[in-house]
């Protein structure tokens, strides 16, 4: 096996869980119409946060707009942008298109208050597992 693949393998298992790179943005809790609970976004592993930093690069202010709207209400429907998949496989998945081109697939948790970004990143079909 090559040293590549080893390192890949291990950087997708270590650290299980790694806190979303955040974009440039204001702090989200100074504008009044915002809610006081914050929910805790995270990437499912450190290649996941390395594509939503891409995506930041590409799209910043709509990524700006996906991260502040993943703290605040990550489970409330927007048409045609923020939505839960259909499907045995896709239980509990939601899909954020960023883009036309770019979608971010997470998992909300209410109990834990907890978003768990499993895919950032060009749109693709069928959509990812987490």
């Amino acid at each position: 096996m090559s040293e590549n693949a080893i390192a890949e393998m291990i950087e997708n298992i270590e650290p299980p869980e790694v806190k979303l790179t955040a974009p440039e943005l204001a702090e989200i809790t100074e504008t009044s119409d915002i809610p006081k609970t914050i929910w805790l976004v995270v990437a499912k592993n450190r290649r996941v946060n390395r594509d939503w930093e891409a995506l930041i690069q590409r799209n910043p202010e709509n990524a700006r707009r996906c991260y502040k709207d993943l703290c605040i209400a990550p489970m409330t429907r927007q048409p045609r942008r923020v939505f839960p998949l259909k499907g045995k496989k896709y239980q509990g998945v939601w899909e954020y298109e960023v883009t036309g081109g770019d979608r971010v697939f997470y998992i909300p948790d209410e109990t834990q208050l907890k978003v768990v970004v499993f895919y950032a990143g060009k749109h693709i079909q069928p959509a990812p597992t987490p």
